[in-house]
């Protein structure tokens, strides 16, 4: 059977993408493909039988001393220790093809040209804009930025796009750097997947071919997730607390209106938001949710809120949300108004505004239960039609087979001869 390396910073849930990377590898493995992975030692780190070969952990945001902090700063621009990890990993698993998720700064691109010497494809998912944006989300004071197009980087340090940081804003800036000077990125890849049209679309504006770029959308498997499309009474954001995410407006819109707004998750901005609900008993910070506990909080919305303020590529949450028969009230910014039939499965609104936001948000809490019902059921099959693990599992196949791994078993899945 063909062998499958998967490569990502982090081995737990920390976000959407890292979510994508264990599934895909889950999917692969139940295909009866071999699997391993090379990510970063972390605490909440899930079980690994491929552990003794990740990397030490790195955090920019973390304080260290000034040798650490001198050693860390190298291993983002080109981690040694990461390649010397990954060529023992070689050694004991003969990978055919590589797939790689979000390996900066901790893994570093170091080890995409090894990869390349030993022969092995590598396919590269966008989860977000790393290869354009050095500071991969595009953003600068809240406001989308492209600065950097033209490759001057001091835009990134002048503006501190990293963490406000100017000493991890430039080291971000020497390691993109070097990666533009080796083509460590664009030499070593050879296929780029790309979850979203509009992400699609972006990275050719930046420069990278078209042929390169794979459109292949993410998939929720909808057969694991029991919908529940009655309308509960609260709206609900889950996922990261983070500036770009947009939830200082969708606080500021529940404030306005009054309506229950309940919000699940943690990050950064978590202290800033419960400051600003203070004296707000509308809206409810929920912390940390995950699992089943966290599917039974959708169920019981009346609707999943995704106020996005910077270019969103695919959520994972809104799939997950219309999966489990909920409709979406998204930011028309990034690839989130891809994944809405407005009116039908959600509705969109114009990003960072809150007056926009709060006119939503009273018209949807304002429709017949019965409405709500039936966008319910709309949003369950727009996921469960469209996107589907078949259709993801299928492309996949066909995008490795293109590239000389697992041929034969993509034909056989194809023809129905494997699950």
């Amino acid at each position: 059977m063909p062998h499958l390396l998967s490569l990502n910073s982090y081995h737990y849930r920390r976000g959407g993408s890292d979510v994508v990377y264990f599934e895909h590898e889950a999917l692969f493995a139940s295909l009866g493909w071999q699997t391993a992975h090379l990510s970063m030692k972390h605490p909440k780190n899930l079980p690994s039988l491929w552990s003794e070969f990740f990397v030490d952990e790195i955090e920019l945001g973390h304080s260290y001393g000034l040798l650490q902090k001198a050693v860390m700063a190298g291993k983002v621009v080109y981690s040694l220790e990461a390649r010397r990890r990954l060529s023992a990993l070689l050694e004991r698993f003969p990978a055919d093809i590589a797939h790689v998720h979000c390996i900066y700064h901790h893994l570093s691109p170091s080890v995409l040209p090894l990869l390349r010497e030993r022969g092995i494809p590598v396919v590269l998912t966008a989860h977000d804009l790393k290869l354009a944006c050095p500071a991969y989300k595009m953003l600068n004071r809240g406001a989308i930025c492209e600065r950097c197009k033209g490759g001057n980087l001091l835009h990134l340090v002048a503006n501190r796009c990293v963490h406000g940081s100017l000493a991890a804003s430039t080291v971000i800036a020497v390691e993109s750097t070097v990666a533009r000077l080796f083509g460590l990125w664009r030499h070593n890849l050879d296929r780029i997947v790309v979850p979203s049209r509009y992400f699609e679309q972006k990275l050719q504006e930046w420069g990278w071919p078209a042929p390169q770029l794979v459109y292949i959308p993410n998939y929720v498997d909808a057969a694991t997730l029991q919908p529940d499309p009655a309308p509960g009474d609260y709206l609900l954001y889950f996922g990261r607390l983070a500036s770009e995410k947009g939830l200082r407006t969708l606080v500021r819109a529940a404030i306005e209106t009054g309506l229950p707004l309940r919000v699940a998750g943690t990050g950064p901005l978590e202290s800033d938001l419960r400051a600003l609900a203070a004296g707000h008993p509308n809206v409810q910070f929920l912390g940390f949710v995950s699992g089943a506990a966290l599917w039974n909080l959708v169920r019981g919305s009346l609707a999943v809120v995704l106020p996005s303020e910077g270019p969103e590529n695919a959520p994972m949450s809104l799939l997950e949300a219309g999966a489990l028969g909920k409709p979406v009230i998204g930011a028309n910014i990034g690839g989130i108004p891809e994944l809405l039939i407005e009116g039908e499965t959600g509705f969109a609104f114009e990003a960072g505004n809150v007056q926009a936001l709060a006119e939503v948000l009273r018209h949807v809490h304002g429709l017949p239960r019965a409405r709500l019902h039936d966008m319910g059921v709309a949003a369950r099959r727009h996921v469960e039609t469209t996107f589907t693990r078949e259709r993801y599992r299928d492309a996949m196949l066909s995008l490795y087979a293109s590239l000389g791994a697992g041929g034969s078993l993509a034909k056989e899945t194809r023809d129905g001869r494997a699950d």
